[in-house]
């Protein structure tokens, strides 16, 4: 019985694909910096946010306010 190989055989193989960039996970931390032109409200413009959908909306809150 043959082994069963998952996906497509016509694609080629991964590590030659030249089309895409796959970006390396950064080795620095990053800076966030909150300014004046953000939102006051955390759950406006947020697309984490459904509304009356989650469950507790003040630890949400104080997630993203910090």
């Amino acid at each position: 019985m043959e082994p069963r190989q998952p996906g497509n055989n016509k694609l080629p193989d991964f590590d030659q694909l030249n089309d895409r960039i796959i970006a390396e996970q950064p080795s620095e931390p990053r800076l966030i910096i909150k300014t004046n032109l953000d939102p006051q409200d955390s759950t406006e413009n947020n697309p984490y946010y459904q509304g009356k959908e989650t469950n507790n909306p003040q630890a949400f809150r104080d997630y993203f306010e910090e």
